[in-house]
Protein backbone atom coordinates (compact mmCIF):
# COMPACT_ATOMS: atom_id res chain seq x y z
CA UNK A 1 0.00 0.00 0.00
CA UNK A 2 2.82 2.50 0.87
CA UNK A 3 4.51 1.85 -2.08
CA UNK A 4 1.26 2.45 -4.29
CA UNK A 5 1.13 5.74 -2.27
CA UNK A 6 4.71 6.70 -2.91
CA UNK A 7 4.07 5.83 -6.86
CA UNK A 8 0.74 7.72 -6.93
CA UNK A 9 1.86 10.85 -4.88
CA UNK A 10 5.41 10.95 -7.98
CA UNK A 11 2.69 10.76 -10.23
CA UNK A 12 0.68 13.42 -9.17
CA UNK A 13 -1.90 11.67 -7.51
CA UNK A 14 -2.91 13.75 -4.27
CA UNK A 15 -7.05 12.13 -5.02
CA UNK A 16 -5.38 8.55 -4.71
CA UNK A 17 -3.60 9.43 -1.76
CA UNK A 18 -6.47 11.36 -0.03
CA UNK A 19 -8.13 8.36 -0.62
CA UNK A 20 -6.53 5.73 0.48
CA UNK A 21 -5.45 7.88 4.11
CA UNK A 22 -9.00 8.31 4.41
CA UNK A 23 -9.78 4.39 4.18
CA UNK A 24 -7.05 3.74 6.65
CA UNK A 25 -9.26 6.46 9.09
CA UNK A 26 -12.26 4.60 8.84
CA UNK A 27 -10.95 0.84 8.98
CA UNK A 28 -9.21 2.72 12.54
CA UNK A 29 -12.26 4.02 13.30
CA UNK A 30 -14.55 0.79 12.93
CA UNK A 31 -12.32 -1.08 14.58
CA UNK A 32 -11.53 0.82 17.98
CA UNK A 33 -13.84 3.84 18.57
CA UNK A 34 -17.91 2.19 17.60
CA UNK A 35 -19.46 0.57 19.73
CA UNK A 36 -20.18 -3.20 18.33
CA UNK A 37 -22.61 -4.27 21.58
CA UNK A 38 -25.36 -1.61 20.09
CA UNK A 39 -27.87 -2.73 18.32
CA UNK A 40 -27.83 -1.82 14.75
CA UNK A 41 -30.48 1.15 14.04
CA UNK A 42 -33.73 -0.19 12.66
CA UNK A 43 -34.47 -0.44 9.42
CA UNK A 44 -37.61 1.80 8.70
CA UNK A 45 -37.92 -0.12 4.77
CA UNK A 46 -37.97 -3.16 6.08
CA UNK A 47 -40.10 -2.68 8.71
CA UNK A 48 -43.25 -1.26 6.78
CA UNK A 49 -42.46 -4.42 4.26
CA UNK A 50 -42.75 -6.85 7.23
CA UNK A 51 -46.20 -5.35 8.69
CA UNK A 52 -47.86 -4.80 5.49
CA UNK A 53 -46.93 -8.47 5.35
CA UNK A 54 -48.79 -9.32 8.21
CA UNK A 55 -51.60 -6.91 7.62
CA UNK A 56 -52.23 -8.42 4.12
CA UNK A 57 -51.97 -12.38 5.90
CA UNK A 58 -54.32 -11.42 8.65
CA UNK A 59 -57.18 -9.40 6.89
CA UNK A 60 -56.92 -10.02 3.05
CA UNK A 61 -60.01 -12.02 3.47
CA UNK A 62 -61.88 -8.59 4.40
CA UNK A 63 -59.98 -6.16 2.19
CA UNK A 64 -62.48 -5.69 0.08
CA UNK A 65 -65.69 -5.86 1.94
CA UNK A 66 -68.17 -3.88 -0.08
CA UNK A 67 -69.24 -0.67 1.70
CA UNK A 68 -72.96 -0.81 3.31
CA UNK A 69 -75.18 1.60 1.76
CA UNK A 70 -75.52 3.21 5.51
CA UNK A 71 -72.09 4.14 5.53
CA UNK A 72 -71.99 5.45 1.71
CA UNK A 73 -71.58 9.35 1.45
CA UNK A 74 -75.03 11.01 0.66
CA UNK A 75 -75.16 13.26 -2.53
CA UNK A 76 -75.17 16.92 -1.73
CA UNK A 77 -74.26 15.95 1.73
CA UNK A 78 -71.68 17.24 3.83
CA UNK A 79 -69.19 14.42 4.57
CA UNK A 80 -69.22 15.29 8.50
CA UNK A 81 -72.97 14.43 8.37
CA UNK A 82 -73.05 11.93 5.88
CA UNK A 83 -70.05 10.23 8.35
CA UNK A 84 -71.66 10.85 11.47
CA UNK A 85 -75.41 9.72 10.47
CA UNK A 86 -73.95 6.21 9.08
CA UNK A 87 -72.41 6.13 12.39
CA UNK A 88 -75.36 6.38 14.35
CA UNK A 89 -77.59 4.14 11.62
CA UNK A 90 -74.79 1.53 12.01
CA UNK A 91 -75.21 1.31 15.62
CA UNK A 92 -78.68 1.59 15.45
CA UNK A 93 -79.10 -1.73 13.17
CA UNK A 94 -75.92 -3.69 14.88
CA UNK A 95 -78.31 -3.39 17.77
CA UNK A 96 -81.38 -4.09 17.22
CA UNK A 97 -83.74 -6.82 18.13
CA UNK A 98 -82.95 -10.15 16.19
CA UNK A 99 -78.97 -9.13 15.58
CA UNK A 100 -79.94 -9.19 11.56
CA UNK A 101 -77.12 -6.75 10.96
CA UNK A 102 -75.47 -6.40 7.36
CA UNK A 103 -72.21 -5.29 9.55
CA UNK A 104 -69.67 -7.77 7.55
CA UNK A 105 -69.71 -9.31 4.39
CA UNK A 106 -66.72 -11.83 3.86
CA UNK A 107 -65.63 -13.49 0.43
CA UNK A 108 -65.12 -17.43 0.39
CA UNK A 109 -62.75 -18.57 -2.26
CA UNK A 110 -65.45 -18.75 -5.34
CA UNK A 111 -65.87 -14.70 -4.70
CA UNK A 112 -69.41 -15.34 -3.46
CA UNK A 113 -70.45 -13.22 -0.27
CA UNK A 114 -71.43 -14.83 3.24
CA UNK A 115 -72.77 -13.28 5.46
CA UNK A 116 -71.11 -13.11 9.29
CA UNK A 117 -73.28 -14.51 12.07
CA UNK A 118 -73.64 -12.27 14.93
CA UNK A 119 -71.80 -12.41 18.12
CA UNK A 120 -70.00 -11.06 21.28
CA UNK A 121 -66.98 -11.28 19.13
CA UNK A 122 -68.16 -10.72 15.39
CA UNK A 123 -65.91 -8.32 13.29
CA UNK A 124 -67.46 -4.52 13.20
CA UNK A 125 -67.48 -2.35 10.18
CA UNK A 126 -66.51 0.99 10.49
CA UNK A 127 -65.37 3.68 7.99
CA UNK A 128 -61.71 4.64 7.88
CA UNK A 129 -60.67 7.85 7.81
CA UNK A 130 -59.59 7.82 3.95
CA UNK A 131 -63.07 6.63 3.16
CA UNK A 132 -61.95 3.06 3.32
CA UNK A 133 -63.79 0.43 5.31
CA UNK A 134 -61.89 -1.10 8.99
CA UNK A 135 -63.03 -4.38 10.22
CA UNK A 136 -62.84 -4.03 13.94
CA UNK A 137 -63.45 -6.57 16.70
CA UNK A 138 -66.44 -5.99 18.35
CA UNK A 139 -66.45 -5.84 22.62
CA UNK A 140 -65.58 -9.39 24.36
CA UNK A 141 -68.73 -10.08 26.64
CA UNK A 142 -67.53 -11.01 30.50
CA UNK A 143 -67.60 -14.65 30.52
CA UNK A 144 -70.49 -16.37 32.13
CA UNK A 145 -70.60 -17.15 36.10
CA UNK A 146 -72.13 -20.52 36.80
CA UNK A 147 -74.19 -20.61 39.37
CA UNK A 148 -72.78 -23.27 42.67
CA UNK A 149 -74.81 -26.13 43.86
CA UNK A 150 -76.22 -25.56 46.93
CA UNK A 151 -74.15 -27.98 49.95
CA UNK A 152 -74.84 -27.65 53.71
CA UNK A 153 -72.01 -26.69 55.38
CA UNK A 154 -69.80 -29.81 57.14
CA UNK A 155 -68.87 -29.77 60.94
CA UNK A 156 -67.12 -32.04 63.39
CA UNK A 157 -68.68 -35.05 64.59
CA UNK A 158 -66.08 -36.96 66.48
CA UNK A 159 -62.36 -37.83 67.42
CA UNK A 160 -61.67 -41.13 67.52
CA UNK A 161 -58.16 -41.80 68.96
CA UNK A 162 -55.85 -44.98 68.85
CA UNK A 163 -52.87 -45.24 67.01
CA UNK A 164 -49.31 -43.96 68.19
CA UNK A 165 -48.14 -42.33 65.12
CA UNK A 166 -49.43 -39.89 62.13
CA UNK A 167 -52.37 -41.76 60.29
CA UNK A 168 -51.55 -41.61 56.62
CA UNK A 169 -54.05 -44.01 54.99
CA UNK A 170 -57.82 -44.96 54.91
CA UNK A 171 -59.96 -47.15 53.23
CA UNK A 172 -63.71 -48.20 53.82
CA UNK A 173 -65.85 -51.40 53.75
CA UNK A 174 -67.49 -51.83 50.37
CA UNK A 175 -70.76 -52.69 53.13
CA UNK A 176 -70.00 -49.47 55.15
CA UNK A 177 -69.84 -51.23 58.46
CA UNK A 178 -66.13 -50.40 59.04
CA UNK A 179 -63.03 -48.95 57.88
CA UNK A 180 -59.47 -49.30 58.33
CA UNK A 181 -56.83 -47.06 58.32
CA UNK A 182 -52.71 -46.86 58.58
CA UNK A 183 -50.28 -45.16 60.43
CA UNK A 184 -46.52 -44.64 61.32
CA UNK A 185 -46.89 -46.35 64.30
CA UNK A 186 -46.85 -49.24 61.92
CA UNK A 187 -50.33 -50.90 62.47
CA UNK A 188 -53.68 -51.41 61.17
CA UNK A 189 -56.64 -50.89 62.74
CA UNK A 190 -60.04 -51.47 61.58
CA UNK A 191 -62.73 -49.27 63.54
CA UNK A 192 -66.65 -50.06 63.35
CA UNK A 193 -68.13 -47.07 61.60
CA UNK A 194 -71.26 -46.63 63.64
CA UNK A 195 -69.85 -46.72 67.02
CA UNK A 196 -67.03 -44.19 65.96
CA UNK A 197 -69.58 -41.94 64.65
CA UNK A 198 -71.68 -42.02 67.44
CA UNK A 199 -68.82 -40.79 69.90
CA UNK A 200 -69.51 -44.46 71.26
CA UNK A 201 -66.87 -47.03 73.47
CA UNK A 202 -65.76 -49.68 71.82
CA UNK A 203 -65.08 -48.64 67.99
CA UNK A 204 -61.80 -50.48 67.67
CA UNK A 205 -62.48 -54.00 66.44
CA UNK A 206 -58.68 -54.90 65.50
CA UNK A 207 -55.48 -54.16 65.34
CA UNK A 208 -53.03 -56.07 62.74
CA UNK A 209 -49.56 -55.68 62.45
CA UNK A 210 -46.57 -57.45 60.09
CA UNK A 211 -45.14 -53.86 58.63
CA UNK A 212 -42.27 -52.31 59.77
CA UNK A 213 -42.15 -48.80 58.72
CA UNK A 214 -44.91 -46.13 58.24
CA UNK A 215 -48.14 -47.85 56.22
CA UNK A 216 -49.08 -45.25 53.71
CA UNK A 217 -51.90 -47.07 51.44
CA UNK A 218 -54.87 -49.23 52.09
CA UNK A 219 -57.26 -50.92 49.60
CA UNK A 220 -59.83 -53.39 51.10
CA UNK A 221 -61.48 -55.72 47.93
CA UNK A 222 -65.39 -55.72 47.09
CA UNK A 223 -65.35 -58.99 45.48
CA UNK A 224 -63.19 -61.54 48.19
CA UNK A 225 -62.29 -60.97 51.39
CA UNK A 226 -58.90 -59.43 51.00
CA UNK A 227 -57.51 -56.51 52.48
CA UNK A 228 -54.14 -54.98 50.67
CA UNK A 229 -51.41 -52.05 51.85
CA UNK A 230 -48.57 -51.15 51.41
CA UNK A 231 -45.70 -49.52 53.52
CA UNK A 232 -42.19 -47.49 53.43
CA UNK A 233 -40.70 -50.95 54.44
CA UNK A 234 -40.97 -51.61 50.29
CA UNK A 235 -43.47 -54.43 51.65
CA UNK A 236 -46.64 -54.85 49.71
CA UNK A 237 -48.90 -57.12 51.91
CA UNK A 238 -52.41 -58.73 51.40
CA UNK A 239 -54.15 -59.81 54.32
CA UNK A 240 -57.06 -62.42 54.69
CA UNK A 241 -59.78 -60.79 57.11
CA UNK A 242 -61.68 -64.43 57.46
CA UNK A 243 -57.94 -65.60 59.29
CA UNK A 244 -56.67 -61.93 59.52
CA UNK A 245 -53.31 -63.02 59.03
CA UNK A 246 -51.13 -62.48 55.70
CA UNK A 247 -51.49 -64.27 52.86
CA UNK A 248 -49.38 -63.21 50.47
CA UNK A 249 -46.47 -60.90 49.53
CA UNK A 250 -45.57 -58.92 46.28
CA UNK A 251 -41.98 -58.38 46.14
CA UNK A 252 -40.79 -56.30 43.64
CA UNK A 253 -40.22 -52.41 44.67
CA UNK A 254 -36.92 -50.79 45.17
CA UNK A 255 -37.84 -48.27 47.62
CA UNK A 256 -40.53 -47.14 49.87
CA UNK A 257 -44.26 -47.83 48.53
CA UNK A 258 -46.63 -45.11 48.93
CA UNK A 259 -49.78 -45.87 46.53
CA UNK A 260 -51.89 -48.48 46.19
CA UNK A 261 -55.50 -49.10 44.06
CA UNK A 262 -57.13 -52.19 42.96
CA UNK A 263 -58.86 -52.40 39.72
CA UNK A 264 -62.58 -52.65 39.76
CA UNK A 265 -63.20 -55.30 37.31
CA UNK A 266 -60.05 -57.16 37.10
CA UNK A 267 -58.09 -59.14 39.68
CA UNK A 268 -55.12 -56.54 39.40
CA UNK A 269 -53.43 -54.62 41.77
CA UNK A 270 -51.05 -51.31 41.56
CA UNK A 271 -48.70 -49.67 43.56
CA UNK A 272 -46.11 -47.06 43.54
CA UNK A 273 -44.00 -45.35 45.66
CA UNK A 274 -40.44 -43.53 45.61
CA UNK A 275 -38.53 -45.94 42.52
CA UNK A 276 -40.78 -43.91 40.44
CA UNK A 277 -42.44 -46.47 38.64
CA UNK A 278 -46.30 -48.02 39.21
CA UNK A 279 -46.48 -51.92 39.54
CA UNK A 280 -49.32 -53.60 38.15
CA UNK A 281 -49.80 -56.90 39.96
CA UNK A 282 -51.66 -60.22 39.44
CA UNK A 283 -53.49 -60.72 42.96
CA UNK A 284 -53.67 -64.44 42.43
CA UNK A 285 -50.13 -65.21 41.62
CA UNK A 286 -48.18 -62.29 42.97
CA UNK A 287 -46.30 -61.79 39.69
CA UNK A 288 -45.51 -58.52 38.15
CA UNK A 289 -47.88 -57.80 35.02
CA UNK A 290 -46.51 -54.59 33.94
CA UNK A 291 -43.65 -52.24 35.49
CA UNK A 292 -45.17 -49.06 34.40
CA UNK A 293 -41.73 -46.59 33.92
CA UNK A 294 -41.74 -42.74 32.99
CA UNK A 295 -42.28 -40.70 35.77
CA UNK A 296 -38.77 -38.64 37.26
CA UNK A 297 -40.23 -38.52 40.85
CA UNK A 298 -41.86 -40.01 43.51
CA UNK A 299 -45.38 -41.52 42.07
CA UNK A 300 -47.43 -40.37 45.45
CA UNK A 301 -50.86 -41.27 43.99
CA UNK A 302 -53.19 -43.47 41.78
CA UNK A 303 -56.49 -43.87 40.46
CA UNK A 304 -57.74 -47.00 38.39
CA UNK A 305 -60.87 -47.47 36.09
CA UNK A 306 -62.62 -49.72 34.53
CA UNK A 307 -61.87 -48.65 31.02
CA UNK A 308 -59.02 -45.99 29.41
CA UNK A 309 -57.46 -45.19 30.93
CA UNK A 310 -57.37 -47.66 33.47
CA UNK A 311 -54.18 -46.15 35.31
CA UNK A 312 -53.85 -42.61 36.19
CA UNK A 313 -50.53 -41.94 38.11
CA UNK A 314 -49.16 -38.79 39.85
CA UNK A 315 -46.01 -37.94 40.66
CA UNK A 316 -43.63 -35.37 42.43
CA UNK A 317 -41.89 -34.62 38.81
CA UNK A 318 -45.14 -32.51 38.49
CA UNK A 319 -46.38 -34.76 35.80
CA UNK A 320 -49.69 -36.99 35.53
CA UNK A 321 -49.99 -39.83 32.83
CA UNK A 322 -52.88 -41.85 32.06
CA UNK A 323 -51.68 -45.87 31.24
CA UNK A 324 -52.97 -48.20 28.35
CA UNK A 325 -53.37 -51.08 30.99
CA UNK A 326 -53.20 -53.59 27.76
CA UNK A 327 -49.59 -51.87 26.39
CA UNK A 328 -48.33 -51.05 29.25
CA UNK A 329 -47.56 -47.76 27.86
CA UNK A 330 -48.68 -43.80 28.47
CA UNK A 331 -51.15 -42.30 26.50
CA UNK A 332 -51.34 -39.06 27.69
CA UNK A 333 -48.44 -36.75 29.83
CA UNK A 334 -50.94 -34.28 31.91
CA UNK A 335 -48.08 -31.28 32.19
CA UNK A 336 -50.05 -28.24 33.55
CA UNK A 337 -48.88 -28.41 37.32
CA UNK A 338 -45.88 -26.46 38.41
CA UNK A 339 -45.77 -28.14 41.36
CA UNK A 340 -45.45 -31.90 42.73
CA UNK A 341 -49.10 -34.01 42.41
CA UNK A 342 -49.98 -35.09 45.86
CA UNK A 343 -53.42 -36.20 45.87
CA UNK A 344 -56.18 -37.73 43.02
CA UNK A 345 -59.41 -38.14 43.21
CA UNK A 346 -62.05 -39.21 41.04
CA UNK A 347 -65.72 -38.34 40.84
CA UNK A 348 -68.31 -41.12 41.41
CA UNK A 349 -70.55 -40.52 38.97
CA UNK A 350 -68.70 -38.40 36.40
CA UNK A 351 -65.64 -39.74 33.97
CA UNK A 352 -63.56 -37.03 35.44
CA UNK A 353 -61.38 -36.52 38.09
CA UNK A 354 -59.32 -33.81 39.99
CA UNK A 355 -55.37 -33.64 41.18
CA UNK A 356 -54.21 -31.33 43.93
CA UNK A 357 -50.29 -29.95 44.29
CA UNK A 358 -49.18 -27.05 46.39
CA UNK A 359 -49.84 -24.75 43.23
CA UNK A 360 -53.72 -25.40 42.58
CA UNK A 361 -56.47 -28.27 42.63
CA UNK A 362 -56.71 -28.98 38.84
CA UNK A 363 -60.34 -30.61 37.08
CA UNK A 364 -59.80 -33.42 34.40
CA UNK A 365 -61.57 -35.00 31.87
CA UNK A 366 -60.53 -39.00 32.41
CA UNK A 367 -61.06 -40.19 28.91
CA UNK A 368 -58.17 -38.13 26.99
CA UNK A 369 -57.17 -35.87 29.68
CA UNK A 370 -58.36 -32.99 28.81
CA UNK A 371 -57.56 -29.74 31.44
CA UNK A 372 -61.00 -28.39 32.61
CA UNK A 373 -60.71 -25.99 35.38
CA UNK A 374 -58.74 -24.91 38.05
CA UNK A 375 -60.07 -24.62 41.43
CA UNK A 376 -58.08 -21.93 43.37
CA UNK A 377 -57.99 -20.48 46.80
CA UNK A 378 -56.52 -23.63 49.15
CA UNK A 379 -52.62 -21.70 49.25
CA UNK A 380 -51.39 -24.77 50.89
CA UNK A 381 -49.80 -28.23 50.28
CA UNK A 382 -52.62 -30.37 49.46
CA UNK A 383 -51.87 -33.90 50.86
CA UNK A 384 -55.43 -35.30 50.60
CA UNK A 385 -58.59 -35.30 48.01
CA UNK A 386 -62.12 -37.07 48.23
CA UNK A 387 -65.19 -36.55 46.25
CA UNK A 388 -68.90 -38.10 47.32
CA UNK A 389 -71.92 -39.02 45.02
CA UNK A 390 -73.59 -34.98 45.40
CA UNK A 391 -70.77 -33.18 44.25
CA UNK A 392 -68.93 -32.21 47.41
CA UNK A 393 -65.21 -32.18 47.22
CA UNK A 394 -62.96 -31.65 50.05
CA UNK A 395 -59.52 -30.41 50.46
CA UNK A 396 -57.27 -31.13 53.13
CA UNK A 397 -54.27 -29.39 53.97
CA UNK A 398 -50.59 -30.22 55.06
CA UNK A 399 -51.06 -26.93 57.53
CA UNK A 400 -54.20 -28.65 58.79
CA UNK A 401 -56.74 -26.47 56.41
CA UNK A 402 -60.24 -28.12 55.38
CA UNK A 403 -61.69 -26.56 51.96
CA UNK A 404 -65.07 -27.92 51.08
CA UNK A 405 -65.85 -27.12 47.18
CA UNK A 406 -69.24 -27.68 44.72
CA UNK A 407 -67.34 -30.43 41.91
CA UNK A 408 -69.33 -28.79 39.18
CA UNK A 409 -68.37 -25.23 39.54
CA UNK A 410 -65.22 -25.10 41.94
CA UNK A 411 -67.29 -23.14 43.99
CA UNK A 412 -65.51 -23.27 47.43
CA UNK A 413 -68.89 -23.02 50.17
CA UNK A 414 -66.73 -23.63 53.51
CA UNK A 415 -63.18 -22.85 54.50
CA UNK A 416 -61.98 -24.15 58.29
CA UNK A 417 -58.99 -25.77 60.13
CA UNK A 418 -59.10 -28.89 62.28
CA UNK A 419 -58.23 -28.30 65.87
CA UNK A 420 -55.37 -30.63 67.49
CA UNK A 421 -56.46 -33.21 69.97
CA UNK A 422 -55.38 -31.40 73.97
CA UNK A 423 -51.92 -32.15 74.35
CA UNK A 424 -50.52 -32.11 70.70
CA UNK A 425 -48.39 -28.84 69.46
CA UNK A 426 -50.03 -26.46 66.89
CA UNK A 427 -47.49 -27.85 64.14
CA UNK A 428 -49.16 -31.05 64.29
CA UNK A 429 -52.54 -29.74 62.43
CA UNK A 430 -51.73 -31.65 59.39
CA UNK A 431 -54.16 -33.86 57.29
CA UNK A 432 -52.41 -36.45 55.81
CA UNK A 433 -55.38 -38.48 53.99
CA UNK A 434 -59.16 -38.67 54.10
CA UNK A 435 -62.17 -40.72 52.26
CA UNK A 436 -66.21 -40.42 52.66
CA UNK A 437 -68.29 -43.38 53.77
CA UNK A 438 -69.89 -45.33 50.58
CA UNK A 439 -73.02 -42.80 51.60
CA UNK A 440 -71.30 -39.88 51.29
CA UNK A 441 -72.55 -38.64 54.17
CA UNK A 442 -69.54 -39.00 56.55
CA UNK A 443 -65.98 -37.73 55.77
CA UNK A 444 -62.62 -39.30 58.13
CA UNK A 445 -59.86 -37.38 57.92
CA UNK A 446 -56.32 -38.88 58.93
CA UNK A 447 -54.39 -36.21 61.39
CA UNK A 448 -50.82 -35.68 62.14
CA UNK A 449 -52.16 -35.66 65.57
CA UNK A 450 -52.45 -39.25 65.53
CA UNK A 451 -56.25 -39.35 65.52
CA UNK A 452 -59.02 -39.71 63.24
CA UNK A 453 -61.95 -37.16 62.78
CA UNK A 454 -65.67 -37.81 61.32
CA UNK A 455 -67.05 -35.06 59.76
CA UNK A 456 -71.23 -34.73 58.99
CA UNK A 457 -73.31 -32.02 56.85
CA UNK A 458 -75.41 -29.43 59.39
CA UNK A 459 -78.71 -30.96 59.75
CA UNK A 460 -79.69 -27.45 60.94
CA UNK A 461 -78.06 -25.34 57.67
CA UNK A 462 -80.45 -23.99 55.25
CA UNK A 463 -79.89 -22.04 52.00
CA UNK A 464 -81.58 -19.10 53.84
CA UNK A 465 -78.97 -19.34 56.99
CA UNK A 466 -75.85 -20.31 54.86
CA UNK A 467 -76.98 -18.40 51.55
CA UNK A 468 -74.06 -18.60 48.40
CA UNK A 469 -71.87 -15.55 47.98
CA UNK A 470 -73.00 -14.45 44.78
CA UNK A 471 -70.69 -11.27 44.94
CA UNK A 472 -67.53 -12.59 45.73
CA UNK A 473 -67.88 -16.12 43.61
CA UNK A 474 -68.81 -13.45 40.61
CA UNK A 475 -65.85 -11.83 40.93
CA UNK A 476 -63.86 -14.47 41.23
CA UNK A 477 -65.17 -15.98 38.49
CA UNK A 478 -64.26 -12.77 36.28
CA UNK A 479 -60.92 -12.06 37.66
CA UNK A 480 -57.43 -12.80 35.67
CA UNK A 481 -56.27 -16.09 37.00
CA UNK A 482 -51.91 -17.27 36.80
CA UNK A 483 -52.23 -20.57 35.93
Amino acid sequence: GWSMATMSVQGGGDGVLRELVLATSKRSYDMFAEDHAAEPAPDVESKRVSMAAKIASEYSSVRDVPLPDVLKPKAGGGGGEARGSATSSTAQDSSGAGGASSALVLRNADGQEERARPSSNALVVKQGLGGGVLALSGRRQPPKVPTPTWHAPWKLKSVVSGHLGWVRAIAFDPGNKWFVTGAADRTLKIWDLAKCSAGAAGGLKLTLTGHISTIRGIAVSDRTTYLFSCAEDKMVKCWDLEQNKVVRHYHGHLSGVYSLALHPTLDLLVTAGRDSVARVWDIRTARAVHVLAGHQNTVGSLLTNSVDPQIISGSNDCMIRLWDLAAGKTMATLTNHKKAVRSLAAHPREFSFVSAGADNIKKWQSRDGKFMKNLSGHNTIINALAVNEDGVLVSGGDNGSLHFWDYETGYSFQQMDTVVQPGSLDAEAGIYAMAFDMTGSRLVTCEADKTLKIWAEDPEASEESHPIDMKAWTKQCRQYKRY
